[in-house]
């Protein structure tokens, strides 16, 4: 017998890996990594529709909380997959490092409703450096009078950083609220060079 038609040999580690692959893409619904950047610990979550969490994980309490969250209302298929969640990782440090002005990203809306997606889709929309106000955004979303309904969709928004919150203000300019802290408005503000 020759070494062409020999079978392949498999180490305990590559058995163990081959399983981890296996249960990441065939078990798992949501599959979750945990990132350290510039503005502190954060919690990916993506499905196979694509990245359906963003979470600061001390403001959200925790990492359990984030993943008991996303067990209650997505799926208890749960699985610590970074791999699956590369893509995201790469696109937020290339972010970060200032090297991307916008994130081509499928996203998974489940956490959504449906005047808040239409608030968050139009959110995605203001550009890279720029700021908009509740009532412009809501005016986008189809109803101008419903500026404090977007503040509300804003702050429960599911996909910070990538769906841009950070770049909605107050009438006027004013920093207010956001889902991580004002201090991290701030600083993802000044990341992007925005006046405000």
């Amino acid at each position: 017998m020759t070494d062409d038609l020999a079978p392949p040999s498999f180490s305990r580690d590559d058995a163990a890996a081959a399983a981890r692959t296996f249960a990441s893409t065939a078990l798992a619904d949501v599959s979750y990594a945990v990132v350290d950047s510039p503005v502190g610990t954060l919690v990916l979550a993506g499905t196979e529709r694509g990245l359906v969490r963003v979470a600061y994980e001390d403001y959200n309490g925790g990492v359990d909380r984030v993943l008991d969250a996303l067990a209650e209302r997505v799926s208890p298929r749960i699985l610590e997959a970074p791999a699956r969640l590369d893509a995201v990782r790469r696109e937020l440090d290339e972010y970060f490092a200032g090297r991307r002005t916008e994130f081509d990203l499928a996203l998974d809306w489940t956490l959504t409703a449906r005047f808040g997606r239409a608030i968050l889709e139009a959110t995605a929309e203001i550009p890279f450096g720029r700021v908009s106000t509740y009532g412009a955004v809501a005016a986008q979303a189809g109803n101008p009078k419903a500026s404090r309904a977007a503040g509300r969709a804003l702050g429960a928004n599911p996909i910070p950083i990538v769906v841009p919150c950070h770049r909605v203000v107050g009438a006027g300019g004013k920093l207010t609220g956001y889902a991580g802290g004002l201090h991290r408005k701030e600083a993802l503000l000044a990341l992007e060079g925005a006046r405000v």
